[in-house]
């Protein structure tokens, strides 16, 4: 099966734009509920992503790139990939006060319909900015940023939300993970290399409030110790009930303690123009669907394509799809000649979720917003 995305422009205010958005909790809402799906915190970045460079940058020379977008970057991806499926997204973070911040602000409250009530203007502090340039399905970046004042950018009171992603760091404790999950929230959790190497899943204490770990297949055999990824989802469900780990090219294998049921979903072949973002958009894609509370399976494959079709792209949050994109792949994919009637079946859960009116022409490009453009009259 084949991927792609379409384009994305800039929509109205405080998340207005998902009056034409697919809702995919919309049968499981009720009037009790919490005000928001998914909240995060973190960091966000300004990228600068330079796209159409014939290779990596060559010492002492001067390499020109065929194209160029910015867009948030950091926690943003994320929080982006969230609000274009259809989640109400809250996002604590801390924005510089400069013309990148404001940018930042802009794109991801009146552009992504992004709650930013938690987050802040933090007076004197730039922001921090992330070059990343893209050549040959492999990505080089550099990134500069100052460090926020202690109390920036997550309220000591997080607010009421169905599910929270949170991004663990070895001997980090950050209380807003254990206020959440005493609220009910359900907590994902997402986790960096090990710059320590001690690999210790008693270094991750916040680890017992998550619901979820989604960790990549170098990062749970080391955790573990395990000789295979599989393995390794098995070992980490007496952490965590619900284990996933991604295998890359190979799709993503799940382990849900509680129930005993294990899932595994092969990867969508694509041509990959930049992972930036890829695993955000996974982890966006897995909470949607579990927060739909679709089965294992279906969350899985779900979470992949969304991958799938944002590596499609250049950028992190310019690449996360929307329905749009997702209606137009599934139009498109069921078109396809010799097209595996069991890779249909796969993903036949699309049919009753995708309405017809959502399924654009396939493909098209994503717009790619440039900084400093001065408006028409």
């Amino acid at each position: 099966m084949t991927a792609s995305t379409a384009p994305a422009g800039k929509g109205p205010r405080k998340g207005s734009h998902r009056q034409n958005q697919v809702d995919p909790l919309a049968p499981l809402r009720v009037p009790d509920d919490p005000p928001w799906d998914v909240y995060l915190t973190g960091t966000v970045f300004l990228d600068i992503i330079f796209t159409g460079l014939d290779s990596a940058p060559v010492r002492g020379t001067e390499s020109w790139a065929r194209g160029m977008g910015s867009s948030p970057g950091g926690v943003a991806n994320m929080a982006t990939a969230l609000a274009r499926l259809g989640l109400r997204t809250s996002l604590a973070a801390a924005f510089g006060d400069d013309h990148y911040g404001d940018y930042c602000w802009d794109a991801l409250e009146h552009g992504e319909g992004i709650d930013l009530s938690p987050s802040r203007t933090v007076p004197g502090w730039h922001s921090p900015v992330t070059v990343s340039m893209a050549y040959e399905g492999e990505r080089t970046m550099v990134s500069h940023g100052h460090e926020p004042p202690p109390e920036e950018p997550a309220p000591e009171c997080p607010p009421r939300a169905r599910a929270a992603v949170a991004s663990l760091a070895p001997g980090v404790s950050a209380p807003w993970i254990a206020q959440a999950a005493s609220k009910g929230t359900r907590v994902f959790g997402d986790v960096g290399w090990d710059d320590t190497g001690a690999w210790e899943l008693a270094a991750l204490p916040d680890l017992r409030h998550c619901e979820a770990f989604l960790p990549n297949a170098e990062e749970a055999m080391r955790y573990t110790g395990a000789d295979c990824p599989r393995a390794a989802a098995h070992a980490l469900t007496e952490y965590v009930p619900l284990a996933v780990v991604t295998l890359g090219a190979d799709g993503a294998y799940a382990v849900d303690r509680r129930t005993g049921e294990t899932a595994e979903v092969p990867a969508i072949e694509v041509e990959a123009l930049d992972p930036t973002g890829a695993g955000d958009v996974f982890v966006a894609g897995f909470v949607t669907a579990t927060l739909a509370d679709w089965p294992l399976a279906d969350r899985l494959a779900f979470a992949g394509l969304t991958a799938a079709l944002s590596v499609q792209e250049f950028g992190g949050s310019l690449s996360a799809p929307g329905w749009s994109e997702i209606a137009g792949w599934w139009r498109k994919v069921q078109s396809v000649q010799g097209q595996s009637a069991t890779a249909l079946r796969r993903y036949g859960f699309l049919a009753g979720l995708v309405p017809e009116k959502l399924a654009r022409p396939w493909p098209l490009r994503r717009a790619v917003p440039t900084i400093g453009f001065r408006r028409s009259a």
